[in-house]
């Protein structure tokens, strides 16, 4: 069944973009990232404008969000005060990233550098990831304990001034830190449609020094309500956003979200990581070839 985009201006087969967003909501559910940084791609894959689809993904983000969060607080995954701190910062990173969205666009220089973004972004990340599951597989296929890692904030985050206790979390932090990786995670979502939770998930392991059992929910809580707000700057700032296909991406995704949420709990996380990690590069390595190869088409026409 075909359906018509009317701000991407072409056709689609509305069962392939349902199939879309249910596997990346699986994703979302099982690993806390709101799933935008693999369906901005997979939509470019298939022929949506770069801006269009970036613009649409954070929507679909959003229901992906909603699914997974209740899941998550059901078992009491979810620090609402950490939570709400990230989603302060975010949303004055969305503006930020609303101003800067509109100067790459009126430079026609948006595509490419969304394009360009993704590739850095996601070869770096999936790289790191790879290595760390990697090590943890042969680890445990050798039958040797992978030592575990200390939680606890980064020196930066313990030298910053003001401290609150986060007491879901057990931590005594600077609000001052994840108020800046709300803010930045904001700009990623209004620039490149994603939730963040890619970085973010890492950032609040590794440099905020959550405890695991929280980690994905809280995550998930703050994508919800920053891709809210980067849905509405983009409704009335770059007019990019094509309700019809979030529609069908948002479909799709909330069914994906609460299968991912039972998927993780039955799983290995070593291999969940490394499963996540191989998709990443694959999605990077297709990018990049995408700004390097020669079309077969070099000039397109489009009615205005």
């Amino acid at each position: 069944m075909d359906i018509y985009l009317p701000i991407a201006n072409l056709s689609v087969n509305a069962l392939v973009i349902i199939l879309l967003g249910g596997g990346v909501g699986v994703l979302s559910g099982m690993f806390g990232v709101g799933g935008g940084f693999l369906t901005t791609p997979l939509l470019i894959f298939y022929g949506i404008p770069p801006a269009v689809a970036a613009a649409s993904a954070s929507t679909q983000v959003t229901g992906a969000s909603v699914s997974g969060v209740f899941a998550h607080m059901r078992r009491g995954g979810v620090d609402f005060q950490m939570g709400a701190v990230l989603v302060f910062g975010g949303i004055f990173g969305t503006a930020a990233g609303a101003a800067i969205f509109e100067i790459l666009e009126a430079l026609g220089q948006i595509d490419t550098v969304i394009n360009i973004l993704y590739v850095v972004m996601l070869g770096g990340i999936g790289g790191l990831m790879a290595k760390e599951s990697l090590t943890s597989v042969r680890a445990s296929r050798a039958g040797k304990p992978v030592p575990a890692a200390k939680r606890r904030h980064h020196p930066l985050v313990a030298n910053l001034p003001i401290r609150w206790r986060f007491y879901r979390s057990g931590l005594y932090i600077s609000p001052l830190a994840p108020l800046i990786l709300g803010f930045i995670t904001g700009i990623m979502t209004m620039l490149l449609g994603v939730g963040g939770g890619f970085i973010m998930v890492p950032a609040m392991l590794y440099l905020l020094g959550m405890g695991a059992q929280v980690v994905v929910g809280t995550s998930l809580f703050q994508i919800l309500f920053v891709t809210m707000a980067s849905t509405m700057m983009h409704s009335l700032t770059t007019k990019a956003v094509d309700i019809v296909l979030a529609v069908f991406l948002l479909i799709g995704s909330v069914i994906g979200a609460q299968i991912g949420a039972r998927l993780a709990q039955r799983m290995s996380p070593d291999y969940l990581r490394l499963f996540l990690a191989v998709i990443v590069l694959l999605v990077a390595i297709r990018m990049a070839l995408g700004l390097g190869w020669r079309p077969d088409e070099i000039y397109t026409l489009q009615a205005l």
